[in-house]
C-alpha cells in the first residue's frame, strides 16, 4: 500500500496519474467540529497505480494534487461525489474537471436511486465490501492498516465500476445524459452558501411575513458566524432555539433569558448582545421589505387531473427507460408543465425532452392517449 507523506513523493504520484484518460477520487472528512469540512484523506487510483495522500502530514503541499484535479485531459471519477468536490473547491478555489459522478450514471442505467458505492460494487463487480471501518475518526493518528484499506478501497474498485458503468452509457447511447448532468456539479453556485438564503433550510409551520423575515435574518447572522469562525453553525444555536426566539422577539436580554431551554451562558455572553442587536434590526425593516410567504402549491382543478397523468406518464416512462424518476423530473417541474409554465423547465430541453418532455408536451395538448394493451400487458400510447 502507498501512502504518500511528503511533497516529492505526491509530486510524483500525481505526474503519474496524469498519465491516465481518467483518476479515481475519494475523500475522508470530518465535520462534527467545523464549519467547513476537515480534509483527513486523499485516495487515488487509476489502472495502474492506487495512492493514499495524507493530507495531515506537516508541510505537505497539496498544489500538485490541485494541479491534478484542472487537469482537463483526465476526467476525475468521484462517487456520490458532491461534498468531496465542495472541499476541493473551498481549499484551492476551483473545481474540478471534466467529472464523472458514478451515482448519477447509475441512477440513468437502472440502479434505482442514489444507490450506495458498496451496492455498486456488490451489483457490478460482485465484491463485499467490508464496511467495519466506515464510522472512523480519521484526524486520528496512526491509522491501522484496517482503515487505510478500507478507504484505499473506496477508489480501486471504483476503477472497474467506471469501466463498466461507460460501457453501459455507450451502449444505451446516454453519454451525453451524463455530461448535462455535471453541468451541475461542475458550477460553483452549487458549493456557495449564501447566508442570506439560510432561513429556506430551517423547517418550520408560518406563513406570517414578520415572523419570517426575523427568522431570515437571525439565520444570516448565524450564518455568517458559523462562516467566519469554521464552527458548526448548529453549535451556536440548534433550529428549535431560533424558532423560538423569533416567536418571542424579546427587546431586551432579560427577555431572552425567559426562553425556555435556551442556554444561560448563550444570554449572559456576546452571543446574548449579537442576538438582540439582530432582532432591534429587525424593528427597523419596513413592512414592505418583509419576507414574502411562500404561497402554498396548489393547482388549479382544470390542472390536478393534468397533472395526475404527468406523474402516470413519468413513471411509465421511467419504468421503461430504466432511468430514476425523480432525475426525469422533480414534483416542481410537474406542476409547472400542468399548467404551461413552460420557461426554463427542464422537461423541455436536453435528454429530458427526449425520453419524456415530448411525450409530455404531446399527452398535455391532446395529442397522445395512454392505454392498456391487455395481449402484450404493456402500457402503450396512442396518437389522437
Amino acid at each position: 500500500m502507498e501512502v504518500i507523506t511528503d511533497t516529492a513523493a505526491l509530486e510524483n504520484l500525481c505526474k503519474d496519474l496524469a498519465k491516465n484518460s481518467f483518476v479515481t477520487v475519494d475523500l475522508e472528512f470530518l465535520r462534527e467540529h467545523h464549519y467547513y469540512a476537515q480534509l483527513c484523506l486523499i485516495q487515488l487510483g487509476s489502472e495502474t497505480r492506487c495512492a493514499i495522500v495524507d493530507p495531515l502530514t506537516k508541510d505537505l503541499n497539496l498544489s500538485a494534487f490541485f494541479e491534478l484535479m484542472q487537469n482537463s485531459s483526465v476526467t476525475k471519477v468521484f462517487h456520490s461525489g458532491r461534498q468531496d468536490i465542495e472541499i476541493i473547491y473551498n481549499l484551492s478555489g476551483k473545481i474540478p474537471e471534466p467529472l464523472f459522478d458514478t451515482q448519477v450514471a447509475a441512477m440513468v442505467t437502472g440502479f434505482g436511486e442514489a444507490i450506495s458505492y458498496e451496492n455498486l460494487v456488490s451489483h457490478l463487480l460482485h465484491i463485499k465490501l467490508d464496511k467495519s471501518n466506515r464510522l472512523s475518526d480519521w484526524s486520528k493518528r496512526p491509522l491501522t492498516d484496517s482503515q487505510l484499506n478500507y478507504a484505499l478501497s473506496d477508489v480501486t474498485h471504483l476503477v472497474n465500476i467506471y469501466k463498466e458503468l461507460e460501457k453501459k452509457l455507450t451502449s444505451l447511447s446516454r453519454q451525453e445524459w451524463i455530461t448535462e448532468e455535471m453541468q451541475i456539479l461542475s458550477s460553483p453556485e452549487t458549493y456557495r452558501v449564501n447566508p442570506q438564503e439560510a432561513w429556506q433550510k430551517i423547517k418550520h409551520r408560518s406563513h406570517n411575513a414578520h415572523f419570517l423575515t426575523i427568522l431570515k435574518e437571525l439565520a444570516a447572522w448565524r450564518e455568517e458566524r458559523a462562516q467566519r469562525k469554521n464552527t458548526p453553525r448548529q453549535s451556536y444555536l440548534k433550529d428549535d432555539m431560533l424558532l423560538s426566539i423569533c416567536t418571542v422577539n424579546p427587546q431586551t436580554k432579560e427577555e431572552l433569558s425567559q426562553i425556555r431551554n435556551l442556554r444561560k451562558d448563550i444570554v449572559s455572553g456576546k452571543l446574548g448582545d449579537e442576538i438582540i442587536d439582530v432582532l432591534e434590526h429587525c424593528r427597523h425593516i419596513p413592512e414592505s421589505e418583509y419576507v414574502i410567504p411562500p404561497k402554498i402549491k396548489e393547482l388549479p382543478d382544470k390542472s390536478s387531473s393534468l397533472y395526475e397523468l404527468l406523474k402516470l406518464l413519468l413513471k411509465i416512462i421511467s419504468q421503461q427507460e430504466g432511468v430514476v424518476a425523480r432525475l426525469i423530473a422533480t414534483d416542481e417541474n410537474l406542476h409547472a408543465l400542468s399548467v404551461f409554465k413552460d420557461k426554463d423547465n427542464p422537461i423541455l430541453s436536453g435528454w429530458r425532452h427526449q425520453i419524456f418532455g415530448r411525450q409530455a408536451d404531446d399527452l398535455r395538448n391532446g395529442k397522445i392517449a395512454i392505454c392498456y394493451n391487455p395481449k402484450t400487458k404493456q402500457i402503450e400510447f396512442l396518437n389522437r
